[in-house]
């Protein structure tokens, strides 16, 4: 190889190594996408022997800082489809409107040959409580920056999800310190909301709050729910649990609103309701 030969490689290697350094510069100089507040999750479930899919919506802030956050998980109603966790952008609104930094969770309710399962546990391999309550918080936790204790968790949820919200919560008092129902029920019910479903005393809410009133005041657990005063099927229960619970010396918030069954009583509350869940958690840090 003769040098003129050598010196002419050395050369183009240096040519070489200037354009691509030219071109990194360049790069580094051009807008860069904004990472999404919204990130469509999921991890293998032993509750419910498959993948449980889960929305995440984040903080504006979460991407440029080094902050931990509260999380508030929401549960949709039910009978519904696969993909409903997809559809409560009227949530991350909400939550945007408290002006407060949190993480929504948002999980899969459902699946497309199960679409009323309750959030309860139910045989092997169907246990929607377990996957929920106890696998899917400590997925979060380990995925993103939580608060990763009771007071940084809230758990919240409309209609059959506010039934869900309740039954999880008061399940796992040692997991989240705020539970909320709008517009739910206080035990298992078919799919019109008519039929109650026996399944057992574990998973009606009327006796979990008298076997656990205890723990809950103990911990300071923030209990709150609310309905309509249109609502045919759910007013009268939802009187009578906060009748119980006055009757126990539980504290508690409750409210009936004018409206009925519907998106626009949830959405007119939404903001002050996400706010009440979040006053009783840790504020990011």
């Amino acid at each position: 190889m003769t040098p003129d030969y050598l010196f002419a490689m050395k050369r183009a290697g240096v040519v070489l190594a200037g354009l691509l350094a030219a071109a990194a510069v360049a790069s580094a100089a051009l807008p860069q996408p904004a990472r999404s507040r919204i990130q469509d999750d999921g991890f293998h479930s032993a509750g419910i022997s498959e993948t449980l899919h889960y929305e995440v919506y984040l903080p504006a802030d979460y991407w440029t800082s080094t902050r931990r956050y509260p999380v508030v998980y929401f549960l949709h109603g039910l009978p519904s489809g696969a993909k409903a966790y997809e559809s409560l952008g009227f949530v991350e609104r909400a939550l945007d409107g408290t002006g407060r930094a949190a993480i929504l969770v948002v999980p899969q309710g459902a699946r497309y040959d199960e679409s009323d399962p309750e959030y309860v546990d139910h045989a092997p391999g169907d246990r929607w409580e377990t996957a929920i309550g106890t696998e899917l918080p400590a997925v979060v936790d380990e995925r993103y920056r939580t608060i990763g204790t009771r007071t940084g968790r809230a758990i919240v949820g409309l209609s059959a999800g506010g039934f869900g919200a309740m039954h999880i919560g008061i399940d796992h008092l040692d997991r989240f310190a705020a539970i909320e129902s709008w517009s739910g029920y206080f035990h298992p019910t078919d799919p019109t909301g008519t039929k109650p479903l026996a399944l057992g005393p574990a998973d009606d809410v009327h006796d979990q709050i008298r076997a656990t009133r205890r723990t809950i005041k103990r911990l300071h657990t923030m209990l709150a729910f609310y309905v309509g005063d249109g609502d045919a099927r759910f007013l009268a229960e939802n009187r009578q649990v906060n009748a119980e619970l006055v009757s126990d010396g539980i504290p508690h918030t409750f409210r009936v609103y004018a409206g009925g069954h519907a998106q626009s009583l949830w959405s007119a509350h939404a903001v002050a309701w996400l706010s009440l869940a979040l006053d009783h958690l840790d504020a990011a840090r």
